[in-house]
């Protein structure tokens, strides 16, 4: 494979640059320089590719060659899953400006709503943040050896995203936006069983720190919107949770939020406990049983299980 081919292969599967492809599959920006210059590319880069094309036959007959293929493999899979990642980033930020749209009016971007509320989205993700905190057992004086709650761990995180990719839209528009985050999507989330919760807790500050250097005019808005990026999707990564996770969670969340929104939460007449439950738990089974969660079928199953609260 030639390099000038490989940049465009690289583009079609999600990434914005050669640069973001080489550096997620652990190359220097050396390499890179080295591949240009030689017009040529290494085996095993070629490999990767070639199997992401969904070719049959795979060039070579030596004896390492199903060794190789079987280390590249996951690998493999993780890039062509990513190649549907725009487009369920343009469906994320479309659903949140429309929910914005109709939760605030549709000037919202100019930080007040149509009742002149002040909207501030990095006080929104702090808070968000201190949410997240609390379902792990940070606490040094209280049920200190209780297990993290990562289900509302998750939910948290995906509440943070809700205001993340506002503020995001409030400075930028929605193509804008698929591109600034795209290729933070392409990671491995750390099993269940390696989670450090530490570690999550003390990631997590990190996105109250860059709201609040934003806030007090310590760090540029638009810096600050990558390193909110980053650091989010870090926070993802090390709490178990992935992009194809998050994703369905989100549609659940913004079809949980307009529901809420549609059934009294603004008047304070909404009922957050469904028999025994809070509503975050019932919007994640309805997800876990289906199989492919989109807006609509999410809110219709949210309208049944709510409408037999009154049976």
């Amino acid at each position: 494979m030639l390099y000038e081919e490989l940049k465009t292969t690289v583009k079609n599967l999600g990434f914005s640059t050669i640069e973001s492809f080489a550096n997620y599959v652990g190359v220097t920006p050396s390499d890179i320089l080295d591949w240009e210059q030689r017009d040529e590319i290494p085996y095993t880069i070629a490999l990767i590719v070639h199997l992401l094309q969904g070719e049959q036959d795979v060039p070579g007959d030596n004896n390492s060659l199903d060794l190789l293929v079987e280390e590249c493999l996951p690998l493999a899979a993780l890039l062509e899953e990513s190649s549907s990642f725009p487009a369920k980033l343009e469906e994320m930020f479309v659903l949140q400006k429309k929910l914005n749209d109709d939760t605030n009016g549709t000037n919202w971007e100019l930080g007040i709503n149509k009742y002149d509320k002040e909207i501030n989205w990095l006080r929104c993700i702090h808070m968000e943040v201190a949410e997240l905190i609390d379902s792990t057992p940070w606490k040094h004086w209280k049920n200190i050896s209780d297990q993290p709650d990562l289900n509302n761990l998750h939910v948290e995180l995906v509440d943070v995203w809700h205001f993340l990719m506002s503020y995001i839209l409030q400075e930028t528009n929605i193509p804008k936006a698929v591109s600034l985050v795209n290729t933070h999507c392409i990671y491995e989330a750390v099993e269940i069983e390696d989670i450090d919760v530490k570690l999550i807790v003390k990631e997590a500050e990190k996105l109250s720190y860059i709201a609040f250097a934003i806030e007090t005019g310590n760090m540029p808005q638009f810096s600050g919107v990558e390193r909110f990026i980053d650091q989010f999707f870090r926070c993802c990564k090390l709490s178990g949770l992935s992009f194809t996770w998050l994703q369905k969670l989100y549609i659940g969340k913004n079809s949980l939020n307009k529901f809420r929104q549609d059934n009294g939460y603004k008047e304070g007449t909404y009922i957050k406990e469904w028999n025994g439950q809070e509503d975050n738990v019932v919007m994640i089974e309805i997800l876990e049983e289906l199989e492919n969660a989109s807006y609509n079928t999410v809110y219709k199953e949210l309208q049944i299980k709510y409408d037999m609260l009154d049976s």
